[in-house]
């Protein structure tokens, strides 16, 4: 068994000068894909249930799918509550067998950021997991604006949370298709002089992939999280399967023909965070 929490795979991120990423999943396949990526490179993954996915699959099967996976896999892989917006979808995440909690307060006043992220803090240290929080707004393509992360609130959320990482907004954005003009650098190193938690950037699609790598080794952003570039892999994939037989109707079929693509896709996407060969076999 190789579940892993997350602090048991980004502490050694950060000593070592990479990232892991956190893998936006949907459904059976795609998880199926990003655990043989892992393998495939020997390196360790976290697996994210976001709002979408949970509202198309329940949470309790989500944990099993989860935990099923890491259970056969001889890397760490950890189960992670994406965007989870109240005590309660933390509570019932850990009810289901994750091993990451994050609480999204990003909108909510300082205060009240800092109050609920710690009491999911506390409820996830107590059981033996790890919190992710987050601290200014990470935005949408096409959607809602920015609000970039200021370092002394950074800070002062870091300290009080006890957080074991922290989402930062530097300029990145959700669901952006093509890569944008970069993350701002100066915001980011003025956050990590005054705070030493692992960094965690949502919205890691639009980070061109050369700077990823750059930041993965040099800076304190430990997880990238990248969803959308491999849901286009998926997407392409699937286009091709149905297109190359029309009369075919076996969705099983049919699907397995995405998971080769995408676990090239999540290949190319763990090495270029550095974290290709760091688990041992």
């Amino acid at each position: 068994m190789t579940i892993a929490t997350l602090a048991q795979v980004l502490q050694p991120a950060l000593r070592g000068g990479y990232a892991v990423p956190g893998l936006v999943c949907l459904g059976w396949e795609d998880m199926r894909a990003y655990v043989a990526a892992a393998e495939a490179e020997r390196a360790p993954i976290i697996l994210q249930a976001g709002p979408g996915c949970r509202e198309h699959t329940p949470l309790p099967i989500l944990g099993r799918m989860f935990r099923h996976l890491a259970e056969a896999a001889s890397v760490p892989v950890v189960a992670h509550l994406d965007h989870g917006t109240s005590l309660d979808d933390c509570r019932a995440a850990l009810d289901a067998g994750f091993t990451s909690l994050m609480f999204d307060g990003s909108r909510l006043p300082l205060q009240d950021n800092i109050d609920r992220t710690a009491a999911v803090a506390e409820l996830a240290h107590a059981a033996g997991i790890s919190c992710e929080g987050e601290i200014g707004f990470v935005g949408y393509a096409g959607g809602a604006a920015s609000a970039g992360t200021d370092p002394a609130e950074a800070a002062r959320f870091a300290l009080e949370t006890g957080v074991d990482a922290m989402a930062i907004s530097v300029g990145n954005l959700h669901l952006q298709e093509a890569p944008g003009g970069g993350l701002d650098l100066p915001r980011l190193r003025a956050i990590e002089a005054l705070t030493d938690v692992p960094l965690v950037i949502h919205g890691g699609s639009g980070v061109p992939a050369a700077d990823r790598t750059h930041l993965a080794a040099t800076s304190r952003i430990a997880k990238f999280n990248i969803g959308t570039e491999l849901r286009m892999a998926f997407g392409e994939a699937l286009r091709e399967a149905v297109e190359r037989d029309p009369a075919r109707f076996d969705r099983i079929a049919i699907l397995r023909e995405t998971e080769a693509p995408v676990t090239l896709a999540c290949r190319a996407v763990i090495r270029g965070l550095g974290a290709s060969g760091r688990v041992g076999g």
